[in-house]
């Protein structure tokens, strides 16, 4: 396991060779924060690094005080993508405020308006994102590395917690005294949409508690 001082360091050698803009996603969840943490320290040009999030309009309540959290805690400013209201509307009529549990068509749908078409206008004119994907968050993600070619944007991908165990990530949490989504305490384990993420039991996976049913 590396360091956080070297895994800063590692995210500063990958930034440094990049000449446009860059686009951090914050999804309310603790990666996300050590990610912004580890941006910051980079020495990467401030005016190029866009941190965004994605306004599903179905987040939990406290996941919309931890960015405000976070925002002060780093004293900056966290753009904000969402579909129209126009579209919003469009969902709401085609599938019903919980219409995304009815079949895996109508989540997949859900999804895509609410998530991917914020997301297609964030990354645009960017030439790489920053996530908080890590290889233990689960079996699907195990071949993560720390960069990646993004087919679906046509950008580079840069994954700077890959390698971060659990322990790892809590402690580097612990140790530079970020704050923390109240949802975690609750049970919470992977956070996403309110109608699509539940506490998880003891035992169960990481992501158990997303998209369940």
């Amino acid at each position: 396991m590396t360091t956080y001082n070297e895994a800063t360091s590692r995210l500063a050698a990958v930034l440094a060779e990049i000449k446009g803009r860059v686009a951090l996603a914050f999804s309310h969840q603790i990666e996300d924060c050590i990610a912004i943490d580890m941006a910051l320290k980079s020495g990467f040009d401030l005016d190029r690094l866009e941190i965004f999030t994605l306004d599903t309009h179905k987040l939990f309540k406290e996941s919309l005080e931890y960015q405000k959290e976070v925002e002060k805690f780093f004293g900056i400013k966290i753009k904000t993508y969402a579909i129209s209201g126009e579209t919003l509307a469009r969902v709401d009529e085609k599938i019903g405020q919980w219409g995304m549990r009815d079949s895996v068509e109508n989540r997949k749908f859900c999804c895509h308006q609410r998530k991917m078409i914020p997301l297609r206008e964030a990354l645009n004119e960017k030439e790489a994102w920053i996530s908080g994907i890590r290889a233990a968050q689960s079996v699907t993600r195990t071949g993560v590395s720390l960069c990646e070619t993004d087919a679906n944007f046509n950008l580079k991908k840069i994954n700077p917690l890959f390698d971060f165990s659990d322990e790892f990530m809590w402690g580097v949490a612990r140790e530079l005294n970020l704050p923390v989504n109240e949802l975690y305490a609750k049970g919470y384990a992977s956070i996403g949409c309110e109608p699509c993420t539940r506490a998880i039991k003891p035992g169960e996976d990481i992501r158990a508690g997303r998209w369940w049913w």
